[in-house]
């Protein structure tokens, strides 16, 4: 499976899929080991619980015997002592493997989604995702915690309080053993039932989440536009689906809780009418028939909560068959198995030869067809064109977010889909038209490729990219937090960052896609100023609307539906009167002959 399949899709079902989760399990084995040891010890403690109140009443009640039942008393709390300390232990040990396990599953599928290509989220809600690592994990957590342990703790105990029943009485335990087939197939086909409820109350609670998160990130556009109503109101049929859903799940489980206690309860209370009848009858004694209830009471009680935990395991099966859908995603774009070393050193000469590529989710749309064109080392290259021309995805491309379906796109004379990612997007420094602000600090943010990087030089990259003096402004300077989504920050300043952020890497290619579009006149001019010291010695490849930010390039190439049209300098595609000057004349004012014809 490809990380281009979208996660939606119709799901496998299988019996047992938390035991896909057994590998995380047994990283710990250690704490597996004592968790089954005290567990089997809390059971066999429990086990023993009946056996010694049989002796009790057949010898010390019958004898009368006061020495007798004292010492039995005394057993019996050296018993309840040990029973505490094991369950102690057992908790302890089984809640810490749950919350070990969840940490490690969680990391790995964030570890694993951020490693996804960009085609993957293409066709996937960010939100639904997010639910899949808070919600899906938490139900993870508590089947391999509690809901394991009292499961196992059941198990164990209902096969134990068996294993005694028989001993106990073979007659009666025949009676009670033969209508076990009529309650557990009942329970099992009912299992099935609650966990594919259970699934689809947790896929209509991740589609709210990922519309609540989608909304909450843009509560500004939802203000501005007054569709305050309608987004509450969508949110509320959604929020109304998932209760429905979730209703659904807990009316199976509580249906199928209540007919396992009365299938037990009501098979042990005519096994023991039975055993009454032979202790009126001489053939067995109180003490074997007290021994007989409190294991049935025991085996019951255990089956009935071993209901009740399988619903709880079959939600959390649905949880880690969502999960390990996103673990057994298989990035589109990954290295190759026998990498080639990209030159050294870098020399920044970039190649589109006969490059086609149509985007995953819309293939029938040829995006760029039969591009070709080369950028030597150090060459500052323009791309421009009308919305839709193809100009973001030549940078994709060259990213290697995607690959070309023909053609080839090369980074010093290798082709970019021979070489590893890292090694490749070590290579580039892009400033994005969208710019990307972590909560976090401004220093951590202009950091955010070199972690490591000094408070200097981060400092000197804000310095050149024109940031260090707004930056000096704020409270606490390069420690002020930028707020979600840098919603603190303004458009030009966030602009900056991004551009100081690709400063700081020092990359030998530069990206530019929109550098200077959230800017105003005196900042672009500044920020401006700072490209052009920062594109020397660098090969640079700037993506463009604004005709002005591209003068200065050393060739402008023209797109228009992903091919180029035009290629030259700004005053030969002028002198050419084709596209470009087309695009020329609709940004600039009424002087623009005289300008254009000037240049």
């Amino acid at each position: 499976m490809t990380d281009t399949a979208p996660t939606n899709e119709k799901k496998r079902r299988t019996p047992q899929p938390l035991l896909r989760l057994m590998p995380y399990v047994l990283r710990y084995r250690s704490m597996v080991g004592a968790a089954a040891l005290f567990l089997l010890l809390a059971a066999a403690t429990t086990l023993a619980l009946p056996t010694a109140v049989r002796r009790m009443i057949d010898h010390g009640f019958a004898a009368a015997d006061g020495q007798f039942i004292n010492s039995y008393f005394a057993m019996l709390l050296a018993l309840a002592t040990l029973l505490a300390v094991s369950s102690a232990l057992r908790y302890y040990y089984v809640i810490t493997i749950g919350e070990r396990v969840v940490a490690d599953l969680r990391r790995e599928v964030f570890s694993r989604v951020t490693a996804l290509s960009p085609s993957f989220f293409d066709v996937n809600q960010s939100g639904e995702i997010v639910s899949r690592l808070t919600a899906d994990t938490t139900q993870i957590k508590s089947a391999f915690g509690a809901s394991a342990s009292q499961a196992l703790r059941n198990l164990i105990l209902c096969l134990g309080a068996m294993g005694m029943m028989i001993l106990t009485s073979p007659k009666l335990s025949a009676l009670v053993l033969g209508a076990i087939p009529l309650i557990v197939f009942p329970l099992v086909g009912f299992g099935r039932s609650v966990r594919g409820r259970s699934r689809m109350a947790q896929d209509t609670l991740a589609a709210t989440s990922a519309f609540a998160s989608e909304t909450i990130a843009a509560t500004r556009t939802v203000q501005a536009f007054g569709a305050e109503e309608s987004a509450t109101a969508r949110y509320g049929d959604a929020v109304e689906e998932a209760y429905h859903a979730a209703r659904a799940a807990i009316r199976s489980r509580a249906f199928l809780t209540g007919f396992a206690i009365l299938l037990v309860f009501g098979s042990i209370v005519g096994v023991l009418w039975y055993g009454a009848q032979s202790v009126l009858a001489g053939t067995m004694t109180a003490g074997t028939l007290s021994q007989f209830v409190l294991y049935s009471v025991l085996a019951a009680s255990s089956l009935g909560q071993l209901s009740e935990v399988w619903g709880d395991l079959s939600q959390a099966g649905g949880a880690a068959e969502r999960l390990t859908e996103l673990l057994r995603e298989v990035p589109a774009i990954r290295d190759p198995e026998q990498p080639v070393a990209l030159p050294a050193p870098a020399r920044g000469e970039v190649s589109f030869d006969t490059v086609s590529f149509s985007y995953p989710s819309r293939v029938s749309a040829i995006t760029v067809h039969g591009l070709s064109f080369s950028v030597k080392a150090g060459e500052t290259v323009a791309i421009v064109g009308p919305s839709g021309a193809g100009k973001s995805t030549v940078l994709s491309l060259l990213m290697r977010f995607y690959d070309p379906t023909r053609g080839a796109v090369r980074l010093d004379g290798v082709d970019i889909r021979q070489a590893r990612l890292a090694d490749l997007r070590a290579r580039m420094a892009i400033v994005p038209q969208d710019v990307t602000i972590f909560a976090a600090s401004i220093h951590d943010n202009i950091a955010f490729g070199l972690p490591n990087a000094s408070r200097e030089a981060v400092r000197q990259a804000a310095v050149a990219a024109q940031a260090d003096e707004f930056i000096s402004r704020l409270d606490k300077g390069y420690d002020t937090l930028a707020g979600e989504r840098g919603v603190t920050l303004s458009g030009g300043q966030r602009q900056r960052i991004a551009i100081a952020r690709a400063i700081l890497k020092n990359a030998p290619v530069l990206l530019l896609d929109e550098a200077t579009s959230a800017l105003d006149a005196e900042s672009e001019t500044l920020v401006q100023t700072a490209l052009d010291g920062l594109m020397k010695n660098r090969t640079t490849i700037v993506i463009a609307h604004r005709l002005a930010t591209v003068l200065k390039a050393d060739r402008i190439l023209v797109m228009e539906d992903g091919q180029i049209v035009e290629e030259g300098t700004h005053a030969e595609l002028v002198a050419r009167n084709g596209l470009y000057a087309s695009l020329a004349r609709l940004q600039f004012d009424a002087g623009a002959q005289g300008f254009l014809a000037a240049q």
